[in-house]
């Protein structure tokens, strides 16, 4: 039976509300949840406990750990402040602890805001979930990817500005993230022979280099190399190849930036797709939203997301134990 960690992310946004919503509606449920979060949001009905001295759990059990106790003022929906920032970050670091320990089987993470973090932590340059799991878990190359009912989606780049993508794209970075992809749809998704689109990072793919060359020097020679480990097409303009994944004439893309990614999901695979990290030595699912906070503390949050990331790490922890490199 796999336990899952999750963690509650902004005290501040909806977070607590999804995870719980979430819960509430997977039935019957064939997991055990430790919830990680401030110990004012979580029903006190839930039985708590130390990370380090947590039981056997049962199919269906919950577990509350408190990873902070924050004031009134600390949690008020909407306003994160620096307080709110620590707690965010002691809720990832305590699920991190877990799975590492061999407590949990994989990592569900509620969203978070990476500007109080930042902010409340500024010596660690937090930029979101996925870089820094894989520098606390010393993983290897990672990637985001996005799993939903229409698009799989992985990105060569993630947080940064978007006038620093063209140099932070590199050949090699696109065929680490094709590989973790391909892996990932044959592995995780069982696709045994994933066709694979490759995104170009200019209009109409550069058109022979009159619109850009990273097309001619980064991404083609991707794709070639690629093409030795699976079914790799592109360099693609980015319109059509997000159209030919949401018709099913190839599989998954490979994005090169992250608004070339999230536009496409959200338009499509909004509230229903799951964000995942490949790479690293567990696994990790998450939301496919934001903290919410025009909504937060208004009991308007919608669990789908959250209740999708969570089943989709209860299904693959109990298909998979062995998730490095995934």
């Amino acid at each position: 039976m796999p336990v899952l960690a999750i963690s509650c992310g902004d005290p501040c946004g909806i977070g607590t509300e999804v995870v719980l919503g979430a819960l509430a509606t997977l039935r019957p449920r064939r997991f055990a949840a430790v919830v990680i979060g401030d110990r004012a949001l979580i029903p006190a009905r839930i039985a708590r406990a130390q990370p380090r001295a947590l039981p056997p759990l049962r199919p269906g059990e919950l577990v509350a750990v408190e990873a902070s106790e924050l004031g009134r003022d600390d949690r008020r929906p909407g306003r994160p402040g620096l307080p709110a920032g620590r707690a965010q970050l002691a809720a990832i670091d305590a699920a991190l602890e877990l799975v590492l320990a061999g407590g949990a089987d994989a990592i569900v993470t509620a969203p978070v805001s990476k500007e109080a973090i930042s902010r409340a932590a500024p010596s660690i340059g937090f930029r979101g979930h996925t870089e820094y799991l894989a520098k606390r878990s010393g993983a290897g190359p990672i990637a985001m990817m996005f799993h939903g009912p229409r698009l799989n989606v992985a990105l060569a780049t993630t947080h940064l500005p978007l006038a620093a993508v063209p140099h932070a794209l590199t050949t090699a970075r696109i065929v680490e993230v094709g590989r973790l992809l391909n892996r990932a749809m044959r592995s995780l998704f069982g696709v045994r022979r994933p066709r694979i689109g490759v995104c170009a990072l200019n209009p109409h793919a550069g058109e022979g280099g009159l619109l850009g060359g990273e097309e001619i020097e980064l991404v083609a020679p991707a794709v070639d190399e690629l093409g030795a480990v699976g079914r790799f097409v592109g360099p693609l303009p980015a319109d059509a190849a997000f159209r030919q994944a949401a018709t099913g004439r190839i599989d998954a893309v490979v994005a090169l930036y992250h608004d070339q990614a999230t536009v496409p999901v959200k338009l499509l695979d909004f509230g229903r797709s799951v964000n995942l990290t490949l790479g690293l030595p567990f696994l990790r699912t998450s939301v496919d939203h934001g903290v919410a906070y025009d909504i937060a503390g208004k009991n308007r949050a919608d669990p789908t997301s959250m209740r999708a990331a969570i089943r989709l790490a209860a299904k693959i922890s109990s298909e998979r134990r062995d998730f490095a490199g995934m």
